[in-house]
């Protein structure tokens, strides 16, 4: 499958996705596609990056397969685990006649395989887009389990043997950077930095997304989240959040953001107490 005809087609179709990519990110995501290469976007949060694999699977017409890291996410969890209590099932129905050797061979086999993300987007023979969603938040032991499918989109399960990818999927890896991964990670993949955009880009972001939103009503959000961004704020108002905060207005028929209106809605935006001071206090966002 050619998932791009060339950057200029991916900044066209991403678009149509509702994905407004600059001319770095609609690049990077052809050649991913041309040249088959795992995909690491990094950024802050709320930049896009999930989005991004989100509008490449919908630009596509392919499937999305998401693993979503955490602390404390194992083998099991992102590639394969067995079902002990249908084994143990299997294993109390044939009897005390039955051989270990035959009951092993019957229990280790597809019907009790449980795959999960990893191991499911490998064995997809219809095209996919594999999201390994914030990857800086596994532990660094998990890298190791990632290598084998970064490296040769392949997955050993001891009992079945090695299974390889018919058709390899489109990866991309996504990471807010709280942790450095390895450098063993690094090197198998294309590398994309996505960051806040700018005033002018957001400002068409705002539009596309939101109907009936006024542009000069627009450009005083962008300009006013632009601004909240530049605080030490515990959490920054992502894209998404710009998205809602005109959505709200458009909904509450605010023709201009003036203080009774950012009073009423600012909890859209800033999440935190601490930020809604903050903002109130450097920004002076309200009267009296």
């Amino acid at each position: 499958m050619t998932w791009f005809d060339s950057a200029a087609d991916a900044a066209k179709r991403l678009g149509e996705a509702g994905y407004l990519a600059d001319p770095a990110t609609a690049t990077t995501t052809f050649l991913a596609g041309a040249l088959e290469k795992p995909l690491l976007v990094e950024g802050p949060a709320g930049v896009g990056k999930t989005e991004l694999a989100k509008a490449i699977a919908c630009s596509t017409g392919a499937e999305l397969v998401r693993l979503q890291c955490y602390e404390g996410l194992d083998e099991a969890r992102a590639l394969y685990e067995w079902n002990y209590k249908k084994q143990l099932l299997r294993i109390q129905a044939a009897g005390d006649d039955a051989s270990w050797d035959e009951t092993h061979d019957d229990i280790f086999t597809e019907e009790f395989l449980l795959t999960r993300p990893l191991l499911t987007a490998i064995r997809r023979t219809d095209p996919t887009v594999l999201l390994i969603d914030e990857v800086d938040k596994t532990d660094v032991e998990v890298e190791g389990l990632l290598l084998e499918v970064l490296s040769d989109f392949q997955v050993t399960i001891p009992e079945l043997g090695t299974v390889a990818a018919v058709r390899r999927p489109m990866v991309l890896l996504t990471s807010n950077a709280t942790r450095e991964l390895s450098e063993a990670v690094r090197r198998r993949c294309l590398y994309l930095h996505i960051d806040y955009p700018d005033a002018e880009r957001e400002l068409a972001i705002v539009t596309s997304q939101v109907e009936d939103v006024e542009e000069s009503l627009a450009r005083q959000i962008v300009e006013t989240v632009t601004k909240l961004r530049a605080l030490e704020l515990r959490k920054s108002p992502s894209i998404a959040e710009t998205i809602d905060w005109a959505r709200t207005l458009v909904a509450l028929g605010t023709g201009t953001l003036d203080p009774a209106s950012i009073d009423a809605t600012l909890g859209v935006v800033l999440k935190h107490s601490s930020d809604v001071d903050r903002a109130v206090r450097e920004l002076r966002l309200r009267q009296g």
